[in-house]
């Protein structure tokens, strides 16, 4: 039975950790963020798309708007909109 215990207070303790860290993460600025940082910021996107989303950057230049993300292949509106509340633009290079 201790082992039951440690094991679900080891649960509880990591739920936490991960509800502060997402409480506490502010918006990820899509024109300076990595890939690690946007796949970590945005619901839906994956390592790939993420480095899919630092190369479009890249080749295009800086972000001007958020919603700019849907020029991305495999970048809808629906996950621009449920992820607004974490995505920023910031410099972009004007």
């Amino acid at each position: 039975m201790h082992n039951v215990t440690r094991l679900v207070l080891s649960l509880l303790v990591s739920m936490a950790m991960l509800v502060s860290l997402q409480v506490y993460a502010g918006p990820v600025d899509i024109n300076t963020a990595d890939a690690a940082a946007l796949a970590g910021a945005i619901n839906g996107v994956g390592e790939k798309k993420a480095a899919t989303i630092v190369a479009y950057r890249e080749v295009h230049g800086p972000f001007m708007r958020v919603e700019d993300l849907s020029n991305v292949k495999g970048i809808g509106p629906g996950t621009i909109e449920k992820n607004r509340q974490n995505l920023v633009v910031g410099s972009t290079g004007e």
